[in-house]
């Protein structure tokens, strides 16, 4: 794909919770293979750094770009969602919207469950994934690294990550409420993802229940976990055997397709499935089932209790750290903007100083400036560009018009001057 020349500007395009429910976003998730093909077939295009976060409540891209297009088509193009369903649920923010947004992000004022902080790890993933790759440049580590300073104030700054809430805990406390005498009953885990293995550890420690059993794909993976915790592994070949015996069915895998549907459930006492995986791992299917109720990541993240209300009383002082850090980011960005024009305009007035002092040594019968006279001519060209620096600084505004006739006036080739140097 050609890119042109024009202006590109930092966009930000994606689906989350807040317009897509969870089968639409589970279409436009991404796994790491198809995060790193999208990244690569992105820098084939042109596209010089990116960021690419895929998780349960949301999938988004941000990069600079001609036009959002491009990355949402690399988006569709990775994932199985469609540019028709985009252009009706996606969203695409641009330059300072876009920024603000990944500063809401990151910082869990945009989560689905307030003060969620494991969006934050999350970024870094995606972009140590994205450096690993040689997509990331100056603006991307900059912003993501005051995204992460922001995160960590309103952490340790605020309480509105106070409590133990995240889907995790929800699943726990959905379990607790739905099923009587939690500690005397089956538990079987599906898979040792992040959310999975926390929801273990919750399980242990809020039911002190010793029936509970772990199945993996990857038997290793399954050891490794069970190791950390009071758990009997059981071998993947086992799984529908385990499924009869059990009352309480987790499922936490990372598979792109349903693993679990009505066709390996054979019983007939009723059956909690719990699906926490993006996209679903539980086929629809099995709620045809009478004794079986199937609850999904959505259902459990509208559980609101007396931590959630608390929180919100800290969103007020969280903003006000965000603003902070996000507005020395853009000082930062304003400066790194229009420093390649100083440097343009000073490199053209030492041009200019060199010129004229040539023409003043032939004047004067090769008579050789002293450095004194030369010392104050590079004083003065100092204090122009230092100057105009503040004034950019102190007029952002401004900035743009007033750097368009400073190019005009001064014929500066911008391009031509940073590449040479």
């Amino acid at each position: 794909m050609e890119v042109s020349n024009t202006k590109k500007h930092f966009y930000a395009i994606g689906v989350s919770y807040l317009n897509a429910d969870l089968k639409t976003r589970g279409d436009f998730s991404l796994s790491l293979t198809q995060k790193d093909s999208l990244t690569l077939e992105a820098k084939r295009e042109g596209i010089e750094e990116i960021l690419i976060t895929s998780t349960c409540n949301r999938t988004e891209v941000y990069a600079h770009v001609n036009h959002p297009i491009q990355l949402i088509n690399l988006l569709c193009k990775h994932s199985q969602g469609t540019l028709a369903v985009f252009n009706e649920i996606g969203y695409t923010l641009k330059d300072q919207a876009a920024i603000h947004h990944i500063f809401k992000v990151g910082t869990g004022l945009d989560s689905q469950i307030l003060g969620d902080f494991e969006i934050i790890g999350q970024i870094k993933q995606g972009f140590f994934r994205s450096k690993k790759l040689g997509m990331v440049q100056g603006f991307m580590e900059r912003l993501v690294n005051a995204v992460i300073q922001a995160s960590k104030r309103i952490k340790t700054e605020t309480k509105i990550s106070s409590g133990a809430t995240s889907v995790a805990f929800a699943s726990v406390q959905y379990i607790i409420k739905a099923i009587e005498n939690i500690s005397e009953k089956n538990i079987l885990l599906f898979g040792t993802g992040k959310i999975g293995r926390n929801t273990c550890e919750n399980l242990i420690k809020h039911t002190e229940n010793d029936h509970i059993v772990l199945i993996n794909r990857t038997h290793e993976k399954a050891k490794n976990v069970a190791g950390k915790f009071n758990v009997l592994v059981k071998e993947y070949g086992d799984l529908p055997t385990e499924i009869r015996k059990t009352d309480v069915l987790i499922v936490a895998t990372g598979a792109q397709q349903p693993t679990i549907s009505k066709d390996i459930i054979h019983k007939d006492s009723p059956l909690l499935i719990l699906d926490l995986s993006i996209p679903s791992n539980v086929n629809a299917n099995v709620e045809e089932l009478e004794q079986v109720t199937l609850i999904n990541l959505d259902t459990l993240s509208q559980i609101t209790n007396k931590t959630l209300e608390d929180r919100r009383k800290y969103i007020p002082q969280a903003e006000e750290i965000l603003e902070e850090v996000k507005d020395e980011f853009l000082q930062w960005l304003g400066h790194r903007q229009f420093a390649p024009a100083l440097r343009a305009l000073k490199a053209k007035l030492k041009a200019q100083q060199a010129s004229e002092i040539k023409n003043q040594e032939k004047k004067e019968n090769h008579c050789v400036f002293n450095s004194a006279t030369v010392t104050i001519s590079d004083q003065i060209i100092q204090k122009i560009t230092g100057q105009l620096a503040n004034y950019l600084k102190e007029n952002p505004q401004k900035a743009n018009s007033t750097l368009d006739v400073i190019k005009e006036v001064f014929q500066l080739d911008i391009k031509a001057h940073e590449k040479a140097n």
